[in-house]
């Protein structure tokens, strides 16, 4: 049956999101729609839905400049991003760029008081997307104008850059997610959004991480997500991915109840936390041969796992450990710079890698070992 111009209600779109149509398995992962990424505003605005997120300028402006703590110590070396749920906070820890998906727009549906909610009920006003023939080709339009709407409008308030989620159900097929691309870009130039201002994030199997090569070789910017071993940071950085986003606790949870991965295992009989030492090694690999990707760490868990982190491209933090970071005593200015930075490309130089893990992509593709199976 037809729907009108007013269907489907936010309703219907959320009750579509729930349902799972937005689910897929990526790279051998349970992949489901993460939250959206936080975002930096410069006025105040009521409950806007945000979290885990990109950005575009190291040394995070988001922080209060001149506060004397370890929050802004911190600052000085890697740029902190908040990551949140309901951005309530937005004045104590303003976030400098967003994500927006399809958990975000699950988020808006719930919110009526939210800025953002007009942009989703223009979508779904949207008489070309109501006029298509199947309820799946509907949906899909309807989707596809209210998380790019929901996009431009982010685009306007934060002053990094947007990524938006691609399809997850599409993370096996490289012509899908290029089609895909095209089409969310296609919308994003009829509101007039600069292609600078915009990520598309990508799971990181190895037809998303070819998806992305391809992507990139057009000057369309990707953010590669769900990266949970070295085989992908090293692909997505040969491939020319903008952002690389590693969950640093997912993978250490993982860890803790699994065996047999011998990445893993390596670096547990090192003494090194896996999550930490894959970062800690696809910053230094992207350094020292000269990558232009971009390192993301997700998923931190505490304040140590922060400080073990000083000096990579982006930090993901929780509220609650931004906010011990703020709450910390008072740093004297000669003692505000003794934060050792742990990642630096001078060093990353001196790094020593073997000469199977510098094994190029196209033979990398011919693996079957992606990590762990399951995080």
């Amino acid at each position: 049956m037809p729907l009108s111009l007013q269907s489907p209600p936010c309703a219907t779109l959320s009750a579509s999101i729930r349902k799972g149509r937005w689910k897929t398995l990526a790279a051998g992962f349970s992949v489901t729609p993460l939250p959206a990424v936080n975002f930096s505003l410069r006025r105040s605005i009521p409950r806007i839905l945000a979290s885990a997120s990109s950005s575009s300028s190291p040394a995070s402006s988001s922080l209060e400049a001149g506060e004397n703590n370890e929050l802004n110590a911190v600052s000085a070396f890697s740029e902190i991003v908040p990551d949140t749920v309901v951005f309530d906070d937005f004045e104590r820890f303003p976030p400098t760029a967003a994500t927006v998906s399809s958990a975000l727009l699950l988020g808006i549906c719930g919110l009526p008081d939210t800025i953002f909610r007009n942009a989703v009920d223009m979508a779904l006003a949207d008489s070309s997307c109501a006029g298509l023939e199947t309820t799946e080709s509907r949906l899909s339009c309807f989707f596809n104008k209210a998380i790019v709407n929901v996009g431009g409008d982010l685009v306007k308030l934060v002053p990094g850059r947007v990524s938006t989620e691609v399809d997850a159900r599409l993370a096996y097929d490289t012509n899908g997610i290029i089609r895909k691309v095209h089409d969310l870009l296609r919308l994003y130039n009829e509101i007039d959004v600069p292609h600078d201002r915009l990520l598309f994030k990508i799971p990181a199997t190895w037809q998303g991480i070819e998806a992305a090569r391809l992507l990139e070789s057009e000057g369309i910017q990707t953010h590669m997500t769900f990266v949970y071993s070295f085989a992908q940071a090293a692909a997505a950085s040969q491939a020319g991915a903008s952002v690389i986003q590693i969950f640093v606790g997912r993978l250490r949870d993982w860890a803790r109840n699994h065996s047999g991965d011998t990445e893993i295992e390596s670096a547990i009989k090192s003494g090194e936390d896996p999550g930490l030492a894959l970062v800690k090694r696809s910053y230094n690999y992207i350094h020292k041969y000269g990558y232009k990707s971009k390192l993301m760490a997700a998923a931190v868990r505490n304040k140590q796992d922060l400080f073990s982190l000083l000096g990579v491209d982006y930090v993901i933090a929780p509220l609650k450990v931004l906010q011990s970071l703020k709450d910390s005593p008072a740093i004297p200015d000669d003692e505000k710079y003794s934060f050792v930075r742990k990642l630096t490309p001078e060093t990353a130089t001196h790094y020593h890698f073997t000469n199977k893990e510098l094994v190029k992509w196209d033979q990398l593709s011919l693996s079957s070992s992606m990590g762990p199976a399951s995080v």
